[in-house]
């Protein structure tokens, strides 16, 4: 069966792409606005880890959108939440059996409702994996210290493939740069280079 992941380059998705690989014929999928070019780091990730690797256009309109409701509401998470649940739609449109992500167990944002994710399926007759519910962050850290080579930084020094980078950059262009700092917290990402 084929499974489309939503794929960053960064640890969660990276380790979610491992554990399903023995049941799908996983393809990791970086969702875009075309705005940077980070897609490109998950590509090359995709490559030394042996996954096949697509990109996928998201509409710009969705952008916009969740720009100006994360500057409306001083914080991103309605925002990520907004273009993750697009970017899920847009996958299963796709020629997949199954679309997944690498939501966590006590991720805040982005999260998928037991009625979203049936929903999801019931429209476009796919399956919705999470390979990672039942895992806390810790569980999730102890695996990928055993199993990845992961740079870890600040957000805006970590060239993820995430649509979190491309909706700072579109904060800037529209708000300046002082806009990213008003409305994300300070926090770090990561950046899988390939395995142990």
């Amino acid at each position: 069966m084929d499974l489309g992941l939503l794929y960053s380059g960064g640890k969660d998705s990276t380790l979610a792409g491992l554990l399903l690989e023995d049941f799908y014929d996983v393809t990791l999928v970086t969702a875009t606005f075309g705005v940077t070019d980070a897609h490109e780091h998950a590509r090359r990730t995709a490559d030394h880890l042996g996954f096949e690797f697509e990109t996928v256009e998201l509409d710009g309109d969705v952008a916009e959108q969740a720009v100006e409701q994360m500057v409306e509401d001083g914080y991103p998470r309605n925002g990520i939440q907004q273009v993750h649940l697009h970017a899920l739609e847009v996958v299963a449109d796709m020629e997949f059996d199954a679309v997944a992500d690498g939501t966590r167990r006590d991720d805040r944002v982005p999260s998928v409702s037991r009625a979203q994710a049936q929903s999801l399926e019931d429209r476009h007759k796919v399956d919705y994996i999470v390979p990672l519910a039942g895992f806390g962050r810790g569980a999730v850290d102890s695996l990928v210290d055993e199993t990845l080579d992961v740079t870890v930084g600040p957000s805006e020094q970590i060239p993820k493939a995430d649509y979190e980078d491309e909706l700072r950059e579109l904060l800037v262009r529209e708000y300046g740069d002082d806009a990213v700092a008003d409305v994300f917290p300070d926090h770090t990402q990561t950046y899988v280079n390939g395995l142990n």
